[in-house]
């Protein structure tokens, strides 16, 4: 059987509850988590590899605590013919995934790092950052 690929959104009320223990302990699930930025003093942000027969009833659990729970079947791209170098996308990257290069002030993306978050989408005026799924 191979992993779900999900990304987890939630809330301050959830960034302190046991929710991958849960995932483990009640529903016999392997969890890998590929990344996460959970702090209890903002919203936390998941990208989990889940495998086991139990995994709907696992996601529906987190569903059920109010968990935004979606596949993971995009990434995103960086389309260079459209880039500019302008910067806008390295001021939002919450993880620097995107990034200026000094001293040349040539923008790199680094995919491993991005957590999908969809910001650069939003505001690149060339809109040279897309979804691909």
């Amino acid at each position: 059987m191979s992993p779900k690929k999900i990304v987890l959104r939630f809330g301050t009320d959830i960034s302190v509850k046991p929710i991958v223990y849960r995932l483990v302990k009640d529903y016999d699930l392997v969890v890998n988590i590929v990344k996460a930025d959970v702090n209890p003093q903002k919203e936390g942000t998941m990208i989990l590899e889940v495998t086991g027969d139990q995994s709907e009833n696992g996601l529906n659990y987190l569903r059920d605590l109010g968990v935004s729970v979606q596949a993971l079947n995009q990434e995103i791209v960086r389309n260079e013919d459209k880039c500019v170098m302008c910067g806008a996308c390295t001021g939002v990257c919450p993880t620097g995934a995107l990034y200026m290069e000094r001293p040349s002030m040539e923008v790199r993306f680094d995919g491993d790092q991005c957590v999908f978050c969809q910001l650069c989408v939003k505001v690149c005026p060339m809109w040279a950052m897309e979804v691909r799924l």
